[in-house]
This record gives C-alpha cells, sequence and structure tokens, in this order.
C-alpha cells in the first residue's frame, strides 16, 4: 500500500505587501480614529459602513490616479451555474463606495448627505517601504451641493482634525486649488480638446515640485536631460504657449488679491478658468469668516496632484516640520491628506450630475507623524497581574481580579503554570505591567495582600544605592480589603 505523502506545513509569514498591527499600535489607531470622528461628528457628518466588497461593476475605473484597469484590485468571480457570475472586488477606496451608496438610498438620505467613513481599503499593487497593499482610510464627504460653502467647510475641519489629534498650529498648512482654472489655463493654450496634449501638460505640471519653474518650461517645450543624463521629450509648446502654464504655476504671492489677479491673468478670457478662480475667492472669504486665516488654509495654485480626477476644488494638507529620512537628510515631512470635488462620480449611476466633495486623510501617514512628534508611543502599560501562588485557591484570585475590574483597573490573573514565580513576575514584566498582587498562603491568614510596583522596581533596580533602596520601597503589605485603594494609589503615582 502506498505511503499518504505527508503534507508540507504552512509558512507562518504575512502576505508580501501586508502586515499585522499588535497592541500599542492598534490602541493608538483606535483613539485618532475616535478623536477624528467626534470632530467629524461635530460638525454634523454622520458615520456610514459600508461593505467592504463591491462588484467591480460599481467600482468602475480603478485607482484614478493609475492607468491600469483591472489591475489594481483584487477582485474575483463568483461561481454560478453557467460558471458567469458578477465579478466582486475588494474596496480600493472610500468614495467608490460612497457614490454606489448614494445613488442606491439617494430617496432614503438627506440632500445634501454630509457622511463620514473610516475602515481599510485595500489595493492590488507592487509594495514597497512603508506602503503596504491594505491600509487604513478616514473620509468626511458632502453629496448632493454645489456651494463652496460644503468645499470651505471640509477645509475648515480638516485643520481642526489635525489640532485635535496633535499637530499645532504652524506644523501644517492646507493648500487649495481649483481644477477649473487649470481647465481655463488649457483653453487659453488652446489645448482643451487635444486631450492627448491636456494630458501631456497635466503630467507636466505634476513635475513643478521635483523639477522647478525652469524644468517646467523645458518639458512643456522641447525636454530635458534629467539627474541621471537621459534626455525626456517634451511636450513641443511655443514659449506663448507655454506661458500661461507657468504663471498659473507661479502666480501665488504674499498678498491673496495678488494671486487672485496672478491666476485671471493666466486663465484669459476663459469661461471655466474665470469661474473656477471666483470659486477659489468665495472659499477663501468663508474660510476668513470663520476665522481660518492663510497660516492655516492657503489659496496655493502649485497643488497639482490628483487634478486629473477632480472637476472643482482640490485640497491637500501638508505637514511642514522636518524630519530626516533614512539617509539623514532633512527633509519636510510632507501630505497626510488630500481631496475635492468631484461632481461626476454619482453620475456614473444616476445618469444626473450630483454635486459632491470630500477629503481622505491617510490614517498609517498621520499616525506616523504624530510618533515624530512624540505625540503618541513609547511603551503601552499592561494590566496588573494578579500572581496565583496556589492553583486551588484560583476563585480567590478571581474574585481579587473582578474587584479591581470593577474599580475600573485594567488587570489579569496570570494563567500559565503558576509552579515558578519567577516566571509569573517574568510575563508581568513583558506585558509591561504597572503591579503585581501576591497573595500566599501565609498572606490569606493574616488577611493581606503584597502589592508590588513594578515600575518603582524597575527604576531603583536601576540607578538606586543602597540607602534609596530601604527608603523607596517598591513591595506594600496591606489589608485585603485596602487593596483597590492602594493599587489606584499606585498606578495614580505612575500617571496611569
Amino acid at each position: 500500500m502506498a505511503k499518504t505523502k505527508k503534507q508540507p506545513r504552512p509558512k507562518a509569514e504575512t502576505p508580501k505587501g501586508f502586515r499585522d498591527y499588535f497592541g500599542a499600535e492598534v490602541s493608538e489607531r483606535a483613539e485618532m480614529l475616535q478623536k477624528i470622528a467626534a470632530v467629524y461628528h461635530r460638525y454634523g457628518f454622520d458615520a456610514l459602513e459600508s461593505s467592504a466588497v463591491e462588484t467591480v461593476e460599481a467600482l468602475g475605473k480603478f485607482l484614478p490616479d493609475v492607468d491600469r484597469p483591472n489591475e489594481g484590485v483584487f477582485a474575483w468571480q463568483e461561481a454560478d451555474e453557467d460558471g458567469k457570475g458578477d465579478w466582486l472586488a475588494l474596496r480600493y477606496d472610500l468614495t467608490a463606495p460612497l457614490a454606489r451608496v448614494y445613488a442606491q438610498h439617494r430617496n432614503d438620505l438627506p440632500t445634501p448627505y454630509r457622511r463620514f467613513a473610516m475602515g481599510p481599503v485595500w489595493r492590488n499593487e507592487k509594495p514597497g517601504p512603508g506602503r503596504y497593499r491594505q491600509f487604513y482610510q478616514c473620509d468626511a464627504d458632502t453629496v448632493g451641493t454645489a456651494s463652496m460653502a460644503a468645499d470651505s467647510e471640509i477645509c475648515a475641519m480638516l485643520a481642526d482634525t489635525l489640532e485635535e489629534v496633535g499637530i499645532p498650529r504652524g506644523d501644517y498648512l492646507i493648500r487649495v486649488n481649483n481644477r477649473k482654472v487649470l481647465n481655463g489655463v488649457l483653453e487659453s493654450m488652446g489645448l482643451a480638446d487635444d486631450e492627448e496634449r491636456s494630458a501631456a501638460v497635466m503630467r507636466t505640471i505634476d513635475k513643478f515640485d521635483k523639477v522647478g519653474e525652469a524644468g517646467v518650461r523645458e518639458l512643456l517645450g522641447k525636454g530635458r536631460l534629467d539627474a541621471s543624463g537621459a534626455y525626456i521629450d517634451g511636450v513641443g509648446l511655443t514659449d506663448d504657449q507655454a506661458d500661461p502654464v507657468l504663471t498659473f504655476l507661479t502666480s501665488k504671492a504674499d498678498d491673496m488679491a495678488e494671486t487672485f489677479a496672478n491666476l485671471r491673468k493666466a486663465v484669459g478670457d476663459s469661461t471655466m478658468g474665470q469661474e473656477g478662480v471666483a470659486e477659489l475667492e468665495q472659499i477663501a472669504d468663508l474660510l476668513a469668516a470663520q476665522g481660518y486665516g492663510p497660516d492655516r488654509i492657503v489659496i496655493d495654485p502649485s497643488v497639482v496632484r490628483g487634478l486629473g480626477y477632480y472637476t472643482g476644488p482640490v485640497f491637500e494638507a501638508e505637514l511642514t516640520f522636518e524630519i530626516f529620512d533614512e539617509k539623514g537628510r532633512k527633509r519636510q515631512f510632507g501630505s497626510v491628506a488630500g481631496g475635492g470635488r468631484y461632481d461626476d462620480l454619482v453620475k456614473r449611476f444616476t445618469g444626473q450630475a450630483v454635486p459632491a466633495t470630500g477629503i481622505s486623510i491617510g490614517v498609517d501617514r498621520l499616525l506616523a507623524a504624530l510618533r515624530e512628534k512624540g505625540r503618541i508611543g513609547g511603551t503601552a502599560t499592561g494590566p496588573v497581574v494578579v500572581t496565583v501562588m496556589d492553583r486551588d485557591r484560583m476563585a480567590d484570585y478571581q474574585a481579587m481580579v473582578g474587584e479591581l475590574r470593577q474599580a475600573g483597573i485594567r488587570a489579569e490573573v496570570y494563567l500559565g503554570n503558576p509552579k515558578n514565580f519567577g516566571n509569573q513576575l517574568k510575563y508581568a514584566d513583558k506585558r509591561n505591567s504597572p503591579v503585581a498582587i501576591i497573595e500566599g498562603g501565609d498572606e490569606k491568614e493574616k488577611g493581606i495582600v503584597q502589592i508590588k510596583d513594578l515600575v518603582l522596581g524597575a527604576k531603583i533596580a536601576e540607578n538606586a544605592t543602597l540607602e534609596e533602596w530601604k527608603e523607596r520601597p517598591s513591595q506594600f503589605e496591606v489589608p485585603r480589603g485596602d487593596m483597590v485603594a492602594k493599587v489606584r494609589e499606585i498606578l495614580d503615582g505612575q500617571g496611569g
């Protein structure tokens, strides 16, 4: 009889591009999302939790900034009798599901509909350092109004959110631009109906922050040599044709009125361009009325990322403080949120234009920023550990831990093998526990417990002289009835 082939053991490893999150990271994220949700709720937005799976048809073109249809998502086909079931996919953002939800439930939802959503999204992209295929987003959108008050409100709410989670004023800047202004520039250049060259101009504009004004002029013209020495072909515009683009990109001035004047010059006689400038003026006025000046939110035509996706105002939140990169060079932290007006997304379902505007916060990026600022991080405090001296008295220990929990104190009973007491203290150390409680047979008979301040004990062990050790005991003997009060006192002294 043939021997049954032994199945190989599965590898204990996360799939490529994914990672696991442990206690402190999960808690930090949950706490930050709670703070963000409180701000959104204060602004009148309602929570929405949509399905993590959508039909491929409902998601539409995947990843608006990546021209790889059907390759940017994790998709599969449902099996049916004919083998032609629906194609389904994990959501790649929280905006496409919102469009489907609004179209499906619009008769039951208020108009405008203001919603926020938080959760994981999945992108089938090549992973890299700090770039994962599953990550968290945190969105807020207003659907059903074309008023610039909605856009200004999103910007104000984003500023409040950053400050609420711990990014101080002066360490961030929300920059605002408008796709209509750029469309007006393309019209003034005579490229409005030339999709290929317009797309080439858009791609060139997107390089402004890397190559600067001179580099953009070269790329709009014949081309330029890049840093590696390779020659990059240009768009082939004349200097006169390129001028409106450079005027647009360099129009930001210290005086807001001068910025708007420069933008009007860039769009020339374009009706759409003039409309875009007027919308930016409205947003600036509405923000000023709420007390949000250019120290927090500024009109900045150099914001070009994502302009191909949006139909009106666009926003980007940038953190302005410096960090050191992996090579030890100073650089600004960069963007943590982006968004804008997208008036065509719901139309795919309804056939009717439905105006919408919103913002998406990169949760992992914002958490990284807070760690850089020292607002979160360090080692999380574990639970109080009730040690087990006699396994036959487990009910006594469970009663003790129950009292601590009822008092709102995080606590657990040691559930490993209690034979070696040293291992119990090692366990408490690994859990980063602040306190250990000991009740052996002698203590039980006397009606007392030993309470060990593990934080103070560690400090004494590191630095104290023998005299200090005696003066600052880290273990206390208290009546059993005073156990909860003494633990609370120790935790308060530790700042916990």
